[in-house]
């Protein structure tokens, strides 16, 4: 499954060098024919369809009409055999294994899109690569196809880790990115002073208030309207003016004007001075809570903030890892599309998943109910997962440095993700 390795495909290319045939074996011929001065009749025709039978049969053929000595024979038989192998090898499809992971790898109008798939096009222009791509469903079968050899790479959004180190090998990292927190949009607004006032707990208290002071005022009119002047009414004129006096006594706080004059009236005022302290209080108290309590138990702001929150992720993830970690419980899903569907069904107070990810689909599908919130927290590389051993691996290291250093890699940076910082 594997290629040959980089000799071998080095090899060819020099020696495709000295023929301008069209068929690569036979400039490779040519060249070994002519540096053991061999006669080329014993050619045959079968070696420019570049299968190893035909070489092997050339030079028993050359052996068995005494032209060729055996210990020439077997050289040349050795080092056909070697070109001819790598020049196959060269010619054969990469099997290519991905997962669905917006903006890294995913399909858009049947064409393969994503930040790690340009990438991947970019190295296979650049090492002259054919491939093709198998899209699974879940990490565990992308990864799983690199450990059986069934896959020649994955790519996608791959964390480098210890323990897949250990099943795999890993190219040098190709995206610098960590976990964030993704939280419903309702839950990210700030408690303010208007929410406070235009609560219905408020709105109750507020009522109930005006209910004390207009029952105090029109029990003073009762006390007080054969007493004095202001509060000599009739009942339907009354309670206006009597509400009046009351709210006057709790703002003001005393008898500036208009004193009870009988003796339960004095009483009243009194009980009204009083209560209007409590009054104040309680309503002072309430905007504090209201806003208190929002501030408490509305925003996620860290990890600290998920404990006892309904907290998603993907399952055998690096995200899940670390929730284990701190001790923070959570619900795994198998794929990315079930956690979201939670999400979006109001089943998740947070998700905890790669940074890169959740501020995709914040910004695009998910902008109407979804934002991120607190930094990026455990700083994570992702890099092209290979089976162990693959000697793909140095190539691939060599062409992502050049495609760094020719400003390939930052053209594709900045097409999914902006200018990097």
């Amino acid at each position: 499954m594997w290629p040959f390795g980089s000799f071998a495909r080095r090899f060819a290319y020099r020696f495709n060098e000295l023929g301008g045939l069209p068929t690569p074996v036979v400039p490779i011929s040519d060249a070994f024919f002519r540096l053991y001065r061999i006669d080329t009749s014993i050619k045959h025709d079968a070696l420019p369809c570049a299968h190893l039978a035909g070489v092997i049969k050339i030079a028993l053929e050359g052996r068995e009409t005494g032209k060729l000595p055996m210990t020439r024979a077997l050289c040349i038989w050795i080092c056909l055999a070697v070109a001819t192998l790598a020049q196959q090898i060269q010619a054969q499809t990469l099997t290519v294994t991905t997962v669905t992971r917006p903006p890294f790898s995913y399909v858009e109008d049947g064409a393969q899109a994503g930040f790690s798939m340009d990438l991947l096009e970019a190295l296979a222009e650049a090492l002259n690569w054919e491939y093709s791509v198998t899209r699974v469903e879940g990490f565990n079968e992308m990864l799983g196809a690199v450990q059986d050899g069934t896959a020649d790479l994955a790519i996608a959004n791959i964390s480098i880790t210890a323990s897949r180190e250990t099943q795999m090998d890993f190219t040098q990292p190709i995206f610098e990115a960590g976990l964030q927190i993704m939280i419903p949009s309702a839950a990210t607004r700030s408690p303010s002073l208007l929410q406070a006032l235009l609560s219905v707990e408020l709105f109750i208290a507020i009522g109930l208030a005006f209910a004390i002071l207009l029952g105090g005022g029109m029990l003073m009119w009762g006390f007080e309207r054969r007493a004095q002047p202001y509060f000599d009414r009739k009942l339907n004129e009354a309670w206006f003016p009597s509400f009046w006096w009351a709210l006057n006594l709790v703002v003001n706080g005393g008898f500036e004007e208009r004193m009870p004059r009988t003796p339960f009236g004095r009483l009243l005022g009194v009980i009204l001075v009083v209560s209007s302290l409590f009054i104040v209080s309680v309503f002072t108290a309430r905007i504090t809570s209201v806003m208190t309590v929002d501030a408490i138990t509305g925003n996620v702001n860290s990890v600290n903030d998920l404990y006892g929150k309904q907290v998603g992720t993907i399952s055998d993830s690096t995200a899940a890892s670390f929730l284990n970690r701190r001790e923070i419980e959570f619900s795994s899903y198998e794929d990315l599309d079930q956690m979201l569907t939670a999400f979006k069904d109001e089943q998740l107070d947070a998700v905890v998943f790669d940074a890169p990810i959740l501020s995709y689909y914040a910004a695009h599908e998910g902008r109407r109910i979804a934002s991120v919130t607190g930094g990026v927290f455990l700083r994570e590389n992702y890099g092209i997962a290979f089976p162990t051993g693959s000697p793909l691996v140095e190539d691939v290291n060599q062409a992502l440095l050049a495609l760094r250093e020719d400003g390939t890699y930052d053209e594709i940076y900045r097409k999914w993700f902006g200018a990097r910082n």
